[in-house]
């Protein structure tokens, strides 16, 4: 069988721990045997960002601006400890937050259904897809700790130097204090990035603030979407047949839990964090939960929904054997090839990542499962299989597919 070609590489980012072992593995299994495999290759990994003092983040970020697709592994955003473990240069920002403000994309968020993986919300019939605004507040925040005795304001010099500003606390003891800001551009494009998902996917849209409570930080989020919908979307939203819904974001949590599922949730950047969990633990699994961020120029950038797997990872340096799920991480390389394969009419890419995806879903329904997932199936007979064991029963379904 002859490899399938590519045109246009896909931006390749690679990560950390035991994502990325699991990276290489699945290239190694089941891609590099079927596609003449054409990346742009970038190291994420902590210690290739801090030897290039975080460059490497800003370059593959780029690179996705220019070739359109983007495939990432899971990486570490440092704390204290790992500045430590890692004898890091200094606690290097999220790389997730700043190619998510290069790109000023929205986060897509949709969990993968199979047989036996029951939500532990039994009325959840429907994938419920998280769609989080990927630019600002808490991720580009500034900070600091207050002494006692301290007086903070907020203040903005406008272009004409004059100043306005707000007494913030008097600190009668010590305390701590946190910047935060967003754009008018960038709460556009999350607005018009979830608008068009939700025409495309004919999915109800719904979004969620605290705007009783920020008053004008949140209500200009509430604002903006308003005044796009009433402008651009609603006659496009009637004549499709799906509605867009404002709530407060407390409201939005217990009418979730109620309902079936089968609509967009659009949630500013850190409720979309939190939530977009959530949502994937209460379906079954963080690691299978897809993911992508997608910016207003039709730039796409696929990863996993979880993070690197440290405890995993630790087993796997002492030789243990690990049991850990690659369902997501698969499914960002498929959804890649696929989008690669759209903008540059590979029918048979397409074709192939279509059927890695069937027969990835088929080895789980087929039994054969990861121990995160083995715990939670309600299939009568199946067989927990470490990582590798797993992606090769894959590649034996695979190859059946292929041969159809």
């Amino acid at each position: 069988m002859d490899k399938i070609k590519m045109t246009t590489p896909l931006v390749e980012m690679d990560g950390d721990e035991m994502t990325r072992i699991i990276w290489k593995m699945i290239k190694d299994i089941l891609l590099t045997p079927y596609i003449d495999l054409k990346t742009e290759y970038y190291d994420l990994g902590l210690q290739n960002r801090d030897a290039t003092d975080d460059k490497v983040t800003f370059d593959s970020a780029y690179a996705t601006k220019k070739y359109g697709v983007a495939v990432k592994c899971a990486t570490i955003t440092p704390n204290a400890e790992r500045v430590t473990e890692y004898n890091l240069k200094e606690m290097w920002k999220s790389p997730n937050g700043t190619i998510r403000a290069i790109l000023d994309g929205t986060v897509f968020r949709s969990p993968i259904l199979v047989k036996g993986i029951e939500p532990f919300i039994s009325n959840w019939k429907k994938p419920i897809t998280i769609a989080r605004h990927a630019y600002g507040d808490v991720y580009r925040n500034v900070e600091m700790t207050v002494p006692a005795g301290a007086k903070a304001e907020l203040i903005v010099t406008k272009a004409d130097g004059t100043e306005e500003r707000v007494l913030i606390h008097d600190f009668k003891t010590a305390g701590i204090i946190q910047g935060q800001h967003n754009i008018d551009k960038s709460i556009e494009s999350f607005a018009k990035s979830c608008f068009n998902f939700a025409l495309d996917t004919k999915q109800d849209l719904w979004f969620s603030t605290k705007d009783t409570i920020s008053k004008k930080y949140d209500h200009r989020f509430k604002d903006i979407f308003n005044d796009l919908y009433e402008a651009e979307y609603k006659d496009q939203f009637e004549k499709a047949g799906i509605s867009y819904f404002y709530t407060l974001i407390d409201d939005a949590v217990a009418r979730v839990i109620r309902s079936e599922g089968g609509y967009i949730w659009a949630c500013k950047n850190y409720d979309g964090d939190v939530m977009s969990d959530m949502v994937a633990t209460a379906f079954g699994s963080l690691a299978m939960m897809t993911s992508v961020l997608v910016s207003p120029d039709g730039v796409y950038e696929y990863e996993a929904a979880h993070g690197t797997v440290q405890r995993h990872y630790y087993k796997y340096l002492k030789g243990g054997d690990t049991s850990t799920n690659s369902m997501a991480t698969l499914f960002a390389w498929t959804g890649a090839l696929k989008k690669r394969a759209e903008l540059d009419h590979i029918p048979a890419l397409n074709d192939f990542a279509d059927k890695l995806e069937k027969a990835s879903i088929q080895t789980i329904e087929d039994g054969i499962m990861t121990g995160d997932l083995a715990s939670l199936s309600t299939l009568p007979n199946k067989t927990m299989v470490n990582t590798e064991t797993f992606l090769k029963e894959v590649n034996k379904r695979l190859v059946q597919l292929l041969l159809c």
